[in-house]
């Protein structure tokens, strides 16, 4: 996934960008650029370009007369690592992360169907180093999401689908999201166990017991996720 870009163009593509997804800006509003040069303390030239990277994300267009306003949701490119990054950030809606569960259930037990059929020994490494980093993180949550992050980008990538490959941006988004929240809480249960179950069947080349095994972590996962955000509305509610 795109990761945070450095300087005073990323920054004010960050914060724009930022500002769209979360609603502060909504589809159709107009955008002043020399209302957020005057705002970011930064030069005409670094918000042409910033605006130029958000209009090639689908967020924003520019025509004469009206100026530069937010494109409809429609027209996003919302499989943009940086779209995708920052839905995440702060408190991601049940929308979105029902979207991103749905896209994981559809797309990892095919992709570990077809790993069981084609990994290699350089797969099964990358997957055991990544077992072994999760079961040695403990209560490091950056660790522990780290780890989780590198098996399931070793899984995709021992499908050998170049496309399929691709499709990490999504299982990024997702992982680090549902992660971020049940690695930080003390309630989470040991996601160690139902990785394994998934190495065991790809190292068995055994594609129905392997598709299995990730519906069924997946399951663990909506669960984990379902309990922590209940358990969150109860506290609010008392």
């Amino acid at each position: 996934m795109n990761r945070p870009a450095r300087g005073l163009h990323g920054q004010a593509v960050e914060i724009i960008g930022e500002r769209i997804l979360r609603g502060v800006h909504a589809p159709g509003d107009s955008i002043s650029p020399d209302r957020i040069e005057q705002e970011l303390g930064v030069s005409k030239t670094v918000v042409r370009e910033a605006l130029r990277v958000l209009a090639s994300k689908g967020l924003i267009a520019s025509r004469q007369k009206r100026g530069t306003f937010i494109r409809p949701r429609s027209d996003w490119n919302l499989l943009d690592g940086d779209l995708l990054r920052w839905q995440g950030l702060g408190s991601p809606d049940a929308t979105f992360l029902g979207n991103l569960g749905e896209v994981r259930a559809i797309v990892e037990p095919a992709g570990a169907r077809l790993a069981a059929e084609r990994r290699d020994q350089a797969d099964l490494a990358a997957l055991e180093d990544a077992l072994r980093r999760m079961a040695a993180a403990g209560d490091d949550a950056h660790a522990a999401v780290e780890a989780d992050l590198a098996f399931h980008r070793a899984l995709l990538a021992a499908a050998h689908n170049e496309l399929l490959t691709r499709m990490e941006v999504v299982i990024e988004a997702g992982l680090r999201v549902r992660d971020h929240l049940v690695h930080g809480s003390e309630h989470g249960s040991d996601a160690v166990p139902a990785h394994r179950a998934v190495l065991d069947a790809v190292r068995a080349r055994e594609p129905e017991a392997a598709e299995r095994a990730v519906h069924a972590l997946l399951a663990q996962a909506a669960a984990d996720l379902r309990h922590l955000t209940d358990r969150a509305a109860r506290q609010e509610t008392e």
